[in-house]
Parts: C-alpha cells; sequence; structure tokens
C-alpha cells in the first residue's frame, strides 16, 4: 500500500475499512479538541499595542509637589512592577501594561485562572519582562514572560510553587519563593536551581533540607539567601545559595548555619555579606561569605515590629546602589549598599525611600519626606493626599513619576506644576 493512504483503493475498499478509518479521524479530531482545550492558549486573550510604550520624560530635578495623575487595582504586585518602559498592573486575572504618564492601557493579556503574582526581570534582557504568573488547581504553575514595552508573548514555562509565591529579581535570574518549594530561573526561563520539598524529585537524596520551612528571602546578583525553620533545631537557620549551580537539582551552598535565636527576619544580602534582624531586643547580626558574624548592631526600632517576620518571607525594601533601605513597619533604615551595617533611622515612615533625581524621597505621613542621604535628615515635606495618611506605601519611579503601592491599588504621582 502506498505511504500515507488510509484506504485501499476504491475496488478493494470494505466497510470495515471505512468505519475504522472514520474512527481513526473522530480519535485524531477529539483528540486535538481536548489538546486545544487544555493549553494555555484556550482561554488567553492578548492585545499587544500597536506601537512600544514610549519612556516618560526623566525627572528635570526635585518638583515643588506632586498631586496623582491615574491609579489602578493591582491586587497581584505586592510593589509596584516597572518593566522597560511600561508600569506593569495585575488584577484579577488580567497583567496590564500602562503608559506611565496617563495610566492609559497600552496593553494586556488575560488568562482564565486567577493570578498569583505579577513582577519584573532580567533588566539587561532587551528592556527586561514582565512576568505574570497564573494559579491553576492548587499551584501556581503556569508562568508567562512578556515583553514590556508591547505586551507580546516571549518564553512560557510551568513551576510548582504554592500561593504566596512572590517573584525577586537578582540580577539575570529570578525567584519564584515558597515555604516549602522555590525554583530559581533564567531569563529563557529555563530552572537553574529548584531547592526544598521537590514536588516530583528526578533522584532522591539531593536536596539537603526538604523537611525545613522556608520564612525568609533575599537576592541579589550571584546570592540567594534563605532563612528556614527546621524541625530539629530550636533556632532558625541561614543558608545562601548559588542560583546557577551545575546542576538545577542538586543545590550548591555558600554556607549554612544556624542562628543563636528563632523568629529571625532576613533583611537583606549583599556580595559580601546577609543582613538579619533578630528580636527581643532589635539588633542586626551581620554574617560574612562564610556564615561567620562579624557584626552586632542595635537597631533603634519597636520591638513589635520584630515581634513577627513578614509573611510572605520578603523584607519591604528598595535600593538605589549606595544603599539598602529596609522598611521594618514603622521605621526606614538605611544600610550601607557593601557591608550592610545601619547609617541612619526615619522615623513614623510608612515605607522604604527610593531615589528621585538624585533626591531621596521616603513616604511619611501626609506626603513625602526628603532626605539627606548621608544622614536621614528631613530637609522639607511635599503634601501628598492618601485616602489612608497613615497606611502602608511602597514606592518606586518610572521616569518623572513617583509610583506608590497603596493596598491593592496602584497610584501614580506627576510632578505638581
Amino acid at each position: 500500500m502506498p505511504r500515507g493512504r488510509l484506504l485501499p483503493p476504491p475496488e478493494r475498499r470494505r466497510r470495515v475499512d471505512v468505519v475504522a478509518a472514520v474512527g481513526l479521524a473522530v480519535v485524531v479530531a477529539v483528540a486535538s479538541t481536548v489538546l486545544w482545550a487544555t493549553s494555555a492558549h484556550h482561554g488567553t486573550v492578548s492585545t499587544a499595542a500597536a506601537a512600544p510604550v514610549a519612556a516618560p520624560p526623566e525627572a528635570a530635578g526635585l518638583p515643588a509637589g506632586f498631586v496623582e495623575a491615574w491609579r489602578a487595582a493591582s491586587g497581584a504586585t505586592p510593589v509596584p512592577v516597572v518593566a522597560g518602559s511600561a508600569v506593569v498592573t495585575g488584577d484579577g486575572e488580567e497583567v496590564s501594561g500602562h503608559d506611565a504618564v496617563t495610566g492609559d492601557v497600552r496593553w494586556s493579556y488575560t488568562r482564565d485562572l486567577p493570578l498569583c503574582t505579577v513582577g519584573a526581570g532580567f533588566p539587561d534582557n532587551d528592556g527586561g519582562r514582565a512576568l505574570a504568573l497564573f494559579r491553576n488547581g492548587t499551584w501556581c504553575s503556569e508562568l508567562t514572560s512578556l515583553h514590556p514595552d508591547t505586551g507580546t508573548r516571549d518564553r512560557q514555562r510551568n513551576p510548582d510553587v504554592h500561593p504566596g509565591t512572590r517573584l525577586l529579581e537578582g540580577g539575570s535570574l529570578v525567584t519564584a519563593t515558597g515555604p516549602t518549594y522555590l525554583e530559581v530561573f533564567r531569563s529563557d526561563l529555563v530552572r537553574t536551581v529548584e531547592y526544598g520539598d521537590v514536588p516530583t524529585p528526578r533522584q532522591v537524596g539531593r536536596q539537603p533540607r526538604p523537611t525545613c520551612e522556608s520564612t525568609g528571602f533575599a537576592a541579589t546578583s550571584g546570592r540567594l539567601a534563605v532563612l528556614q525553620r527546621c524541625p530539629d533545631e530550636a533556632s532558625d537557620r541561614l543558608t545562601v545559595l548559588t542560583p546557577d549551580p551545575a546542576e538545577a537539582d542538586k543545590p550548591q551552598e555558600e554556607f549554612s548555619v544556624p542562628l543563636t535565636v528563632a523568629n529571625a527576619t532576613l533583611v537583606a544580602v549583599s556580595d559580601e555579606r546577609v543582613a538579619v534582624a533578630l528580636p527581643d531586643p532589635p539588633r542586626l547580626e551581620l554574617l560574612d561569605r562564610s556564615g561567620i558574624q562579624v557584626g552586632l548592631v542595635g537597631l533603634d526600632v519597636p520591638a513589635v515590629d520584630l515581634a513577627r517576620p513578614p509573611a510572605d518571607g520578603v523584607p519591604v525594601t528598595t535600593t538605589d546602589g549606595n544603599r539598602v533601605y529596609w522598611w521594618t513597619g514603622s521605621r526606614t533604615v538605611a544600610l550601607d549598599g557593601v557591608d550592610l551595617t545601619p547609617d541612619w533611622t526615619l522615623p513614623e515612615a510608612l515605607g522604604p525611600a527610593v531615589d528621585y533625581a538624585g533626591d531621596l524621597l521616603a513616604p511619611v505621613p501626609h506626603g513625602v519626606a526628603v532626605l539627606a542621604p548621608e544622614t536621614g535628615r528631613v530637609t522639607r515635606t511635599l503634601t501628598v493626599t492618601r485616602d489612608d495618611p497613615r497606611a502602608p506605601v511602597v514606592p518606586a519611579v518610572q521616569g518623572e513619576m513617583l509610583l506608590e503601592k497603596r493596598g491593592s491599588e496602584l497610584v501614580a504621582l506627576r510632578p505638581a506644576p
């Protein structure tokens, strides 16, 4: 019979041949329908920008004040998400790319699945990517990367992290956090590390502490710090991982050491140090690349601020390259960007500080404080009207626009005329 022919020639065709061929065609059609119905493309609406999102003007300097320009629901972004030239929001089942100045939605990506979280990563890769992680069943397992200036899809993959996960940028890598399992992946979304209780291990015995609970996460280029509580240890354990080892399923540890207390808070990691806040009394422990304590500094923060670590394990921090600004819950502590020692503390703060055209701004009740970077001294306060003048605020900057994440909303402020 010639290759590819399903039926014998008409003169030799029997009824059973016709029935078999029809049955085969039905099976193929049903299989194709099922595959389409269960694929990521089913239930997806992707609306790309007609033209790339334009970058907002750069800030010419510190303005006389700020006024609200626009706001958008963004319950899936724990912090303002700035990617490429766009401001990205996520709410419900939809991710949107906004013009930073007007707030106009220039592109959108919607699934028939709820969002777990939205983040940004890979800033050195052609403007970076917006990252949308959707929940499918009990897992956050549908990850899509989007070109932020147009909203067009890039790579996709299927992680296995729990709801409540955060996407942490660490140079050329991104970490998807979780209490029992985390993953690290690079810009092509190939996994470089899996750590913890691996859902479907390829080999047993390759994870060092699969029964421990991860309570803190901090990342920088080349280092991933994880704080854990292990069932057979009375105090917390700090582990620093190399986020791009030779084998993804065999974590490579820089060090792993027990701390002296439980209920610690992982604050930050730099190229040389790790900073961990210890409660009762509030202190900041500094550890070197061997896990040896090289500093223990008292913190001028209320004990209640350190009584309970962040629920998702991620500290509320920003950085301007020179310092890390950590919001404790009532105060902002500036840490040296290299050795992570505290430089100054701002009382009555609503969130961490950000660089704006060379000035340092921090949200405070009823406004934005302008700070002297070296000392934290408030030089002036710009009035900003908020619905709740004492609610937490996480700021970011996109060009001349000052962005504030307030609860489940993102609010964009423009310089006052």
